[in-house]
C-alpha cells in the first residue's frame, strides 16, 4: 500500500507541477512512478501564437527524466526538494522558460523588432495535497537578465485514475510581473512603425484551464498528452503585437520509466566515471552519421578550433533487463579553444549514455560502444556553429540537444592488468545537435557541430 501510495503521490505532483502557462510545464514534469527513477522520451505538441501572423508552433521536446530522494530532472527544469512528504514538500529549481519570438519565420508584425528571447528562471515550489486534490504554488524570476521579470502561479488540479490510468484536469492563475510582460509584449521607441505603436505592457494575472493524463500501454512504457486553453490578462491582448484573446494548446508523447530496481544513482558501492578529453571540430561536410560509420573522421585543417574537458558520471542502470547494457548518467564542463576567432568560452553538458558491451571478443578485451543523448549549454555559440549556420542562413541557440557517440576499449585487458580493467581508451564525437529542429526548449534550431576527439575514462 505504500508503493503504492506514493506512486499515486508522484503521478499527481508530476501532474499538478505542470500548469501550462504558454505551455512550458506542459511535459507533464515526470511520470516516474517510483521514486529513485529515470526515464526518457519525447512530447510532441502544438500550440497557438499569441502573435499576429505567427503560424502554429510545433515542437518535439526530447524528456529527461529522473526522481531522486533530493534531485530531480523533468526535462527543462532541475532542481533539490526539501522536506520531502507524501502530502506536501517544497522544491528549488532552475528552469527554461519556453517562450519568446518565432525565430525560423518571423511574422510581418515582429519584422525590425529586436529579438526577445528565451530566458532562465530560478523559482521555489510548494505543493500539498489530500486525497484526489492537489495545490500548487510557484514563484519564480528571470536571473539570464533578459526580463528580469516575476511570474508567480497558483494552480488546483484534480485526479482521476484507475489501474493503467491516470487523469486530471487543472486550473491555474497565473501573474506576470510588468518586466515579464513587456520584454514579451511591449514595444520600444526606436521600434515603433505605422502599424506598430509604442507600447508599455504592464502586470497581469492570465488564467489557464488544462486537461492531462497518462496511461501505460506496457509494464515500462506510457503514453502521455493534455490540452490546455489560456486566456491572456488585459495588458497582453492590448499589445499591437498580439491579435487574440486566447491560446490554446495540446501534447503527446510517451516515456520509458526504467524503475527504481534497476537504478544504481545513489546505492553504496555505485562507482563513478570521470571521462577526460580533447579534440577538434570536423571538416564541413563531414556530419554525425557519416563520422559515425567512419565513411569521413577528416578535420577542419581551415579554420580549426579545438576543445578539451572533463565529464562525471553515475551509473543509473547496470544491465539494463539481463542485456549487456548499461545506462550512466553525465554532466560535465568543456573548454573550447576558438583560435583568436572569437573569445574562448565554456560549455556545459548533461546526458544519459548507454554502453553495450555484449561482443563476441569482449571476454577477452572489453569493448563498449556508447551513444549519448541530452542537453547542452554554450556561454558562447561556439565558432564552428557561426560559421556552419552562417553558410545556412540559420539561427544559433546557447542551448542545444547534446550527442555522444563513442567507441572505446579496457586498458587493462589489453595490457593484462586486473587494476586497469575499468580505465577505457577510445574516441567519440561531441555533437551539439539540432534534431530537435522545430524545439522551443533547444531553441529552434536545426543545425549543430561536431567535435571528433580521444579520451581516457576510469571508474572510481
Amino acid at each position: 500500500m505504500a508503493t503504492r501510495r506514493l506512486r499515486r503521490m508522484l503521478l499527481v505532483s508530476a501532474l499538478a507541477a505542470a500548469p501550462p502557462v504558454a505551455a512550458q510545464d506542459a511535459m507533464l514534469g515526470t511520470i516516474l512512478e517510483e521514486p529513485g527513477s529515470a526515464g526518457l522520451g519525447f512530447l510532441g505538441r502544438i500550440e497557438s501564437s499569441p502573435y499576429k501572423g505567427a503560424d502554429d508552433r510545433v515542437d518535439i521536446m526530447p524528456l529527461y527524466l529522473y526522481e531522486g530522494e533530493r534531485f530531480f530532472l523533468r526535462s527543462n527544469a532541475a532542481g533539490v526538494r526539501f522536506t520531502p512528504r507524501e502530502n506536501q514538500g517544497l522544491e528549488l529549481f532552475v528552469e527554461r522558460r519556453l517562450e519568446g519570438y518565432p525565430e525560423d519565420e518571423t511574422p510581418d508584425i515582429l519584422e525590425g523588432m529586436e529579438t526577445r528571447n528565451s530566458e532562465a528562471d530560478i523559482g521555489a515550489r510548494y505543493y500539498f495535497k489530500h486525497d484526489n486534490h492537489a495545490l500548487d504554488f510557484t514563484v519564480r524570476q528571470d536571473i539570464s537578465n533578459n526580463s528580469n521579470g516575476t511570474e508567480v502561479r497558483a494552480g488546483y488540479g484534480y485526479t482521476l485514475r484507475g489501474d493503467r490510468w491516470a487523469l486530471q484536469p487543472v486550473l491555474t492563475l497565473g501573474w506576470r510581473s510588468a518586466k515579464l510582460n513587456d520584454y514579451y509584449f511591449g514595444v520600444e521607441s526606436y521600434e515603433v512603425t505605422p502599424e506598430r505603436t509604442e507600447y508599455s505592457a504592464g502586470s497581469g494575472l492570465d488564467i489557464t484551464a488544462g486537461l492531462y493524463g497518462r496511461y501505460r500501454i506496457l509494464q515500462n512504457w506510457s503514453l502521455v498528452g493534455g490540452v490546455f486553453a489560456k486566456r491572456y490578462s488585459s495588458t497582453i491582448r492590448n499589445s499591437p503585437l498580439v491579435d487574440s484573446d486566447m491560446q490554446w494548446g495540446a501534447m503527446v508523447g510517451a516515456a520509458y520509466d526504467f524503475g527504481n530496481g534497476q537504478v544504481r544513482w545513489d546505492k553504496e558501492g555505485t562507482p563513478t566515471y570521470v571521462k577526460v578529453f580533447y579534440g577538434r571540430d570536423s571538416d564541413d561536410g563531414c556530419h554525425l552519421v557519416k563520422i559515425m560509420t567512419f565513411s569521413c573522421v577528416s578535420l577542419n585543417d581551415d579554420d580549426p578550433t579545438d576543445i578539451w574537458g572533463i565529464h562525471v558520471g553515475r551509473p543509473f542502470v547496470s544491465g539494463l533487463n539481463g542485456w549487456p547494457l548499461d545506462l550512466v548518467g553525465y554532466v560535465g564542463v568543456l573548454r573550447h579553444d576558438e583560435k583568436g576567432h572569437q573569445p574562448d568560452s565554456w560549455q556545459i553538458d548533461a546526458y544519459m549514455k548507454g554502453f553495450y558491451y555484449g561482443f563476441p571478443w569482449s571476454h577477452r578485451v572489453k569493448t563498449r560502444l556508447g551513444f549519448g543523448f541530452g542537453v547542452s549549454y554554450a556561454e558562447r555559440v561556439p565558432y564552428a556553429e557561426v560559421q556552419s549556420q552562417a553558410r545556412r542562413e540559420r539561427n544559433t541557440s546557447k542551448v542545444l540537444n547534446y550527442l555522444d557517440p563513442s567507441i572505446d576499449v579496457s586498458l587493462g585487458d589489453i595490457f593484462g592488468s586486473e587494476r586497469w580493467h575499468e580505465l577505457y581508451f577510445g574516441f567519440g564525437v561531441s555533437h551539439r545537435s539540432g534534431i530537435f529542429g522545430s524545439a522551443q526548449m533547444l531553441g529552434t534550431v536545426d543545425g549543430g557541430s561536431n567535435y571528433i576527439y580521444t579520451y581516457l575514462e576510469g571508474a572510481f
